[in-house]
């Protein structure tokens, strides 16, 4: 566990994780107070909401059976939860594979 700084984004960080909406909603949460806490996780949920929209748009125009698609959806599920775990937990971890290249493709998010 980490500081009351975490305790005070863990909401938005939360929130970031559900659907790409609750992405938007927990970056305009965290205008006001700037929390780098809520910011490492929208960061996060947003790079996992767009790469699951773009891949999602990519395998589904080579392939309409779900010996592909499944994996792949099974595969964002299980990053989202890791995502959404780490942040009820209140720690900072990247999640598996693409955690570090979304925090400096997305560092605009403060």
């Amino acid at each position: 566990m980490q500081s009351d700084y975490a305790k005070q984004g863990k909401t938005a960080a939360i929130v970031a994780y559900i659907t790409i909406i609750g992405t938007i909603i927990a970056f305009f949460m965290n205008q006001d107070h700037k929390n780098m806490f809520a910011s490492f996780h929208i960061r996060q949920a947003f790079g996992l909401w767009i790469t699951f929209y773009v891949l999602g748009v990519f395998v589904s125009l080579f392939t309409d059976t779900w010996l592909i698609s499944a994996p792949f959806y099974l595969f964002i599920i299980v990053l989202i939860l890791f995502g959404l775990i780490t942040a009820s937990r209140e720690e900072q971890k990247t999640v598996p594979i693409l955690g570090p290249f979304f925090q400096n493709w997305f560092s605009f998010i403060k």
